[in-house]
């Protein structure tokens, strides 16, 4: 006990003596065994974690959604190729043409019907009208005319209504027939005419 109060004071003297001289005496003390488990290590830094989400999953869900419709595309135009996929077996539609006489009375009506085979143009012309005398006035040389679907008994003219009710000799009506069917052109007066008068339609269809 009586050897360690020499050192003791020595010690002291020198911390006294550093700190005299501006310095400060620091002491480090090791973390002891005992305590070593309840530190906590840093957290390992992923600087690229959210960006490698944000980038790959989201990416990927877009390639898959855009990949279908992509695929369908080609596959409808021209397969993998750059050349348009033909059927060499497929033949175009052909146009028919019809011719239609008749005689028109004073506030008549006349339908007639025709088989449309493959959707397509329906044109409606009128090509005829006589005798001229026909009509009141002569400037008001026209008839109606309208087109529509054929139920077998009656033309029923569709919404919106395809019809020309100053129909002169020359005038064309067009539509277009969504889908195979019956159809009808009707011609009828508009109170124009003071006796019965004839008329010719030229009508073409698919």
């Amino acid at each position: 006990m009586g050897g360690r109060r020499p050192a003791t004071r020595a010690v002291q003297a020198r911390l006294f003596e550093s700190a005299s001289n501006g310095l400060m005496a620091i002491l480090l003390h090791p973390y002891l065994p005992s305590k070593i488990y309840r530190l906590r290590l840093p957290a390992r830094e992923t600087p690229n974690r959210m960006l490698s989400q944000l980038r790959l999953r989201p990416r990927g869900r877009a390639l898959r959604g855009l990949c279908a419709p992509a695929l369908l595309a080609a596959a409808l135009a021209s397969g993998c190729g750059s050349d348009p996929v033909t059927n060499p077996d497929q033949t175009p539609p052909t146009q028919v043409t019809e011719t239609f006489e008749e005689t028109l009375t004073v506030n008549g009506a006349i339908s007639h019907a025709f088989v449309v085979q493959t959707a397509g143009t329906v044109t409606s012309t009128l090509t005829a009208l006589d005798p001229p005398e026909a009509f009141l006035k002569a400037e008001e040389s026209w008839v109606g005319m309208s087109l529509g679907t054929w139920n077998g008994l009656v033309c029923t003219v569709g919404t919106p209504t395809l019809a020309n009710d100053k129909t002169a000799v020359g005038v064309t009506l067009t539509g277009s027939a969504t889908a195979t069917g019956n159809y009808c052109v009707r011609v009828y007066d508009v109170g124009k005419l003071k006796q019965p008068i004839a008329f010719q339609l030229t009508i073409t269809h698919f």
